[in-house]
């Protein structure tokens, strides 16, 4: 079976939306670089489509009805929104969900210091990056600092005109010999990934004019960048032991290629699925079927925590939408969630003929051929992997079908190669219908990834299809 290449088969109108989309899509890019962003910048735009906060709702003790648009956000790192359909929520609602953390690094607890005339702070990678990657490119700061009094600092350099950028220096080549010899899982350790901050020592000027013979001050190059913290951010170095900073490839996100086709940026594992996800609601009007998007954190480190998809953050939510309903018990709340289908909204492996032999080329998914998707991922064996039924995959393929949405069908490479996995399996435990849907990526985990423009907007029209259709 072969499937053509969508970019061949758009009329003029469609063209012009996709490059609509598509740079909205860069600017979403360009400005969320971490989790808080993300769900910083989609609840403003929630509000201004009509969503209403669902805490609100609660206190209110309104009664939800059809068409209502709702949202709901978990320590401002996931979300959900909801738009109320007119069949009971008892019967099964349509979900779309995805993840909004990317591979990075994170600022440690008791990070800075200073070494041979340099400052440092410590990092912790998150999720899996080719550690090696990472040096000697232009690299941004995206967090919070929490003071004891509860003030929150927004920290974000790097990205803006006229910012500083910071970065981990790299061994010259001509010393490489050995460093060249390791594998390259060492070539770059874990402990070795901070970033330079600076190299100018602090002076006291005062002192200075009293004793032109003083030696240098000890440490003077941190305590010039905690001079500057100071000043900037009334930042202490204690501050940094409530502080969340993530360190990010500074830069926006690019078009690529000649043509444009194709967009190059970080982050977008998963943040080219959660973009159509929350778009697509937003497209949709007078519902069958409840629609939710589910845009959650923690994805790349198995899905843990208070914000991860394993947390009951989605069934609490779901209980207090049943009870605004005016229709809520527990075995209602156990027949919403089994009645339910959900496309589990992450990216693919794209093709890439650099590496060939890591693909099996026909079950495999190429860029510019649509929508991918996955019926099962998981390693090796299908180990840890959702693997969905016929019935479902055949139901998805009519409604795909009839919107005439180009997709094509594929695997995370070779059998023996190794793997991933998604959210799938979390939300399958309540026995609902889920399958992995999203987008081909090249360079996927690393700091600047690639898609196809066509893909992202094939997607977009498959998950509006999906939401008003299953």
């Amino acid at each position: 079976m072969e499937n053509k290449n969508v970019w061949t088969t758009y009329n003029k109108r469609q063209l012009k939306e996709l490059e609509t989309l598509n740079a909205d899509y860069m600017q979403f890019l360009t400005e969320c670089k971490t989790e808080r962003e993300c769900v910083d910048y989609i609840v403003t735009e929630m509000e201004e489509q009509g969503y209403v906060e669902l805490g609100k709702l609660i206190k209110e003790n309104k009664t939800l009805q059809p068409g209502d648009k709702i949202y709901t956000v978990n320590m401002n790192k996931s979300l959900i929104m909801l738009q109320i359909g007119k069949a009971p929520l008892e019967e099964g609602i349509n979900i779309l969900g995805a993840h909004i953390d990317s591979p990075r690094m994170d600022i440690k607890q008791n990070p800075l210091y200073e070494d041979g005339g340099l400052a440092y702070l410590d990092t912790h990678y998150y999720g899996g990056i080719k550690k090696y990657q990472w040096v000697t490119i232009p690299l941004a700061l995206h967090g919070v600092v929490v003071k004891k009094d509860g003030t929150t600092i927004l920290i974000n350099v790097g990205d803006k005109e006229g910012d500083p950028v910071f970065f981990i220096s790299d061994l010259l080549i001509h010393l490489s010999a050995e460093q060249l010899e390791k594998k390259a899982a060492k070539v770059i350790e874990g402990e070795a990934l901070d970033i330079v901050i600076g190299s100018r020592p602090y002076v006291d000027e005062d002192k200075k004019k009293k004793d032109k013979e003083d030696k240098a001050e000890k440490e003077a190059v941190k305590k010039s960048i905690l001079k500057i913290l100071k000043d900037y951010y009334d930042m202490e170095e204690e501050d940094f032991l409530s502080a969340e900073l993530e360190v990010v490839p500074a830069g926006k996100a690019y078009e690529a290629g000649f043509d444009r086709s194709m967009i190059m940026a970080y982050g977008q594992d998963d943040r080219v699925c959660a973009f159509p996800s929350y778009r697509a609601m937003f497209a949709v009007e007078e519902l069958e079927k409840t629609a939710c998007c589910i845009l959650v954190d923690k994805e790349e480190i198995g899905s843990v925590g208070a914000t991860g998809m394993q947390s009951m953050f989605f069934e609490n939510t779901m209980a207090e939408v049943m009870n605004l309903c005016g229709d809520y018990n527990e075995l209602k709340l156990r027949r919403c969630l089994a009645n339910s289908n959900m496309l589990s909204s992450d990216v693919s492996s794209a093709f890439d003929p650099s590496y060939a032999s890591s693909f099996d080329k026909k079950n495999v998914a190429y860029l510019g051929k649509g929508m991918v998707l996955c019926k099962f991922t998981g390693a090796r064996g299908k180990s840890g992997s959702n693997d969905a039924n016929a019935e479902y995959l055949g139901k998805l393929r009519g409604i795909f079908d009839k919107d005439k949405v180009a997709f094509q069908l594929a695997e995370l490479g070779k059998v023996d190669l190794g793997g991933g996995g998604t959210i799938a399996y979390i939300l399958a435990k309540y026995g609902m219908n889920v399958i992995d849907c999203g987008v081909a990526v090249l360079n996927m985990h690393a700091p600047y990834e690639v898609t196809s423009k066509a893909d992202v907007y094939e997607t977009y029209r498959g998950y509006i299809s999906f939401i008003k259709n299953a």
